[in-house]
């Protein structure tokens, strides 16, 4: 089964050829929701995370395909992760060896998430989606419970065996679907590693990269990226994660929190029922 609406292309072929409609046959409301989504993602990432919630969601309102929508939703969070990572550059270089296996484990367990999705055809994960919806949102609903407690000074170790083997099927889950991905990963990360939050933060940050990287490569070989409204929300995420620090000194976090938990419930009971 293709999991693609569009036939499959080269690989790379789509960066430089996008292989879904034009931005001229994209309506003014489009373009705009679809900025705007960015904008608010962008925002909400800095501050409280999930984000994807609101590109994924925009991306099926705007009638693009399950498939196409987890992706191109992957590719426009990207920039994000990098930019939090190099934040976090000092901590990781402190650990760089032990975050280096767990960048190897994380790629093999995205691609193997990838490779499972394009499997799929789009009923059969639009089948699936309200279901990862509500996993993904009572995650992140849970997340401030799940964060691993501070251990001011406890220098950071990284790569034991019971957390490399839950890190792939983390990996697994972020390249499959995505949303909660950040969540999730800290939390594990607290169980199975040594060091302060911090360190921890810096760790799940840099495997999101290349968990998204995979994801992403994997996407664009299997062409089922929406690339004109990628493009229209990845200046758009950019901005939002620069004002989101404004945002965080004037937002209270848990008001963030519940506005992202009510657009993941609200796109569950969406998928629920157009399904």
């Amino acid at each position: 089964m293709q999991a693609q609406s569009l036939p499959p292309r080269p690989f790379l072929l789509p960066l430089f050829f996008p292989a879904t409609d034009s931005f001229s046959e994209m309506n003014l409301f489009e373009l705009v929701l679809l900025f705007v989504a960015g904008l608010v993602s962008g925002a909400v990432n800095a501050v409280a995370g999930g984000g994807t919630f609101l590109t994924f969601g925009a991306l099926s309102v705007v009638g693009i395909p399950p498939i196409a929508a987890n992706a191109t939703s992957s590719i426009t969070q990207f920039p994000g992760y990098i930019t939090s990572t190099l934040a976090y550059w000092t901590d990781i270089k402190m650990f760089w060896r032990g975050a280096v296996l767990m960048s190897v484990i994380s790629m093999l367990g995205a691609l193997a998430g990838a490779l499972v999705l394009l499997a799929l055809d789009n009923p059969a994960f639009r089948a699936m989606v309200p279901w990862l919806l509500i996993a993904a949102t009572a995650l992140f609903a849970a997340g401030p419970w799940l964060k691993p407690k501070p251990r001011p000074g406890k220098p950071a170790t990284v790569g034991s065996v019971p957390g490399a083997i839950i890190q792939f099927v983390t990996a697994v889950y972020g390249g499959f679907f995505g949303a909660g991905m950040g969540v999730m990963m800290l939390a594990t990360l607290g169980l199975t590693q040594s060091g302060d939050y911090h360190r921890l933060n810096a760790l799940k940050n840099m495997l999101s990269i290349v968990i998204a990287a995979v994801a992403i490569a994997v996407f664009v070989s299997g062409g089922v990226v929406a690339w004109p409204q990628a493009l229209v929300m990845i200046p758009a995420v950019a901005i939002g994660g620069y004002s989101g620090v404004w945002m965080a000194r004037r937002v209270p976090q848990p008001v963030l929190r519940g506005f992202v938990i009510a657009v993941g419930l609200f796109l569950a009971v969406y998928y629920f029922a157009t399904g």
